[in-house]
C-alpha cells in the first residue's frame, strides 16, 4: 500500500521564499501533499503559497493559523493533517529539500519514529550561523537533556524532521512558540518513540529573509520548556535536585550554629538555626514530593505504553 506523505511547512511572513521552498520539496517527493501553514503571517505568503500550490498542481493547501507561535502551527497542522509520514521543514530554504528521502527512509522502513536532520555533525551549523550566542544555547541544552535523559542525541533543535503517524498522533502540543522542538524531542525520549539522526547540511537564510528567533526570550522559554518537561516526566530529578541544593544550603548555614554548640554549649547565632531547620525541612519535603510524583510518573507511562499497544492490536485480538 502506498504511503500517504505530508510535508509540513510553518510559514510566517516568508514571502521570499515560500514558493521556492514549495517548489523544491515537489520535485524532491512529488507524490506528497504540501499543507503551508500560515502563521499570522503580515504580507503576500499565504497568497503566494497558495498560488505556487495551484500552479504546480501539487495536493495540499495553505491552513491558515492566527494564533501567533511555531507551536500552535504545528498543532493545528497535526490535528488538520492525516498523512502516514509527516515531513516538517522551515519554509526560509535553510533545509536541503534534496535530503527528504534520506530523512524519511528510516520512518518507511519501520525502524523510526522520529528522524531529526542533523546540523552539527558535518559543521554545516556551525560554519553558517552568525549568533554565536545562539550556537551556544543549543549546545547547553543539547547537553542537558543527554545528562538527565542518558541520550546522545547530536541537534535537539532541527526544524527539519520526519515523523510516523504513531508519533504525531500520540503527541500533544502544549507550547506555543519555538521551543516545540525541544518539546518534541523530549516527549520523544520520555516515551521511548524511536530517533534515529541524519547528517544534512544547512545554509543560512537568503538575503531578506529574516529569522523570528529571538536568541535571549527563546532561549530562555526553551530552558523554562525543559524545567517543565523534568518536572513533569523526571520528578524525581527535579525535586531531588532543590532537595540536595536545600539540603547543601541547610548544613552550610548550619555551621556557625554547630560550632556554637560545640565550643559554649549555646546557640548565639538563633537566625542562621532557624534558616538551617527550615532548609532542612523544605529538603525533606522536596524529597517525598520527587518520589511521590515519581511513582505517579511511573503509573502515566505505564497507560501511555498500553494506550500504544491498543492502537496497534490486530482486529479480532483478545
Amino acid at each position: 500500500m502506498n504511503k500517504r506523505i505530508a510535508v509540513i511547512l510553518p510559514a510566517c511572513n516568508e514571502e521570499v521564499t515560500i514558493r521556492e521552498v514549495i517548489l523544491a520539496f515537489h520535485a524532491s517527493i512529488p507524490e506528497a501533499s504540501i499543507y503551508v501553514i500560515d502563521n499570522n503571517s503580515k504580507d503576500r505568503t499565504g497568497a503566494l503559497a497558495a498560488g505556487a500550490l495551484m500552479e504546480a498542481g501539487i495536493p495540499g493547501r495553505v491552513i491558515s493559523e492566527p494564533r501567533q507561535g511555531k507551536g500552535n502551527a504545528l498543532r493545528r497542522a497535526f490535528q488538520e493533517v492525516h498523512a502516514d509520514v509527516y515531513v516538517l521543514a522551515d519554509a526560509d530554504l535553510t533545509y536541503p529539500a534534496n535530503r527528504a528521502r534520506d530523512l524519511m527512509r528510516p520512518v518507511l522502513d519501520g525502524d523510526a519514529d522520529m528522524v531529526v536532520g542533523d546540523r552539527h555533525s558535518g559543521g554545516h551549523y556551525s560554519e553558517q550561523n552568525k549568533r554565536r550566542l545562539h550556537g551556544f544555547g543549543n549546545d547547553m541544552v543539547r547537553n542537558l537533556i543527554n545528562l538527565f535523559f542518558k541520550s546522545n542525541l547530536r541537534d535537539v533543535m532541527s526544524g527539519y524532521r520526519v515523523f510516523s503517524r504513531t508519533f504525531v498522533k500520540n503527541y500533544a502540543i502544549l507550547v506555543e512558540g519555538f521551543q516545540v522542538e525541544t518539546d518534541m524531542t523530549l516527549h520523544a525520549l520520555d516515551k521511548r518513540f524511536r530517533i534515529v539522526e541524519v547528517p544534512i547540511e544547512y545554509v543560512d537564510r537568503p538575503a531578506g529573509s529574516f529569522s523570528k528567533l529571538n536568541t535571549i526570550s527563546d532561549g530562555a522559554r526553551v530552558l523554562f520548556t525543559i524545567a517543565q518537561i523534568l518536572r513533569y516526566y523526571r520528578p524525581f530529578a527535579f525535586f531531588g535536585s532543590i532537595a540536595l541544593i536545600a539540603m547543601l544550603l541547610g548544613l552550610l548555614a548550619g555551621v556557625p550554629v554547630i560550632h556554637d554548640w560545640l565550643t559554649h554549649r549555646y546557640i548565639y547565632h538563633v537566625p542562621l538555626a532557624i534558616l538551617a531547620a527550615s532548609l532542612g525541612t523544605v529538603s525533606v519535603g522536596m524529597l517525598s514530593i520527587g518520589l511521590l510524583l515519581d511513582g505517579i510518573a511511573h503509573q502515566q507511562q505505564i497507560r501511555y505504553e498500553l494506550h500504544l499497544l491498543s492502537q496497534t492490536s490486530e482486529p479480532g485480538d483478545g
